[in-house]
């Protein structure tokens, strides 16, 4: 009966065999590069295919090493929020 959440909870979400978040920050930059470039430029894709399965290839190594990472990412971004609960004095001061 528990197996479904700690599945869940171990196995965090993959697209393209990669952890979830880094693969679609790759693909969300490098194929709007990609695009840019051949239309304003003329350049070859080739050069950006190979460029994101490199890169591709090393977000998936780094998610075998460290699954959660999209996870850790997330919460990175969580711990700078300014609070609104600290006031200007000799040091910051709570205020509940």
């Amino acid at each position: 009966m528990r197996e479904p959440v700690l599945k869940a909870v171990a196995s965090p979400p993959k697209i393209l065999w990669g952890p979830f978040l880094p693969v679609l920050l790759n693909l969300g930059v490098q194929f709007p590069i990609m695009f840019v470039s051949i239309g304003a430029f003329e350049i070859n894709p080739i050069i950006f295919v190979a460029s994101i399965l490199l890169v591709h290839g090393i977000i998936v190594l780094w998610g075998t090493k460290e699954p959660h990472i999209s996870s850790m990412i997330q919460a990175f971004g969580q711990t700078y929020r300014v609070t609104k609960n600290l006031y200007k004095t000799k040091g910051n001061k709570f205020a509940p």
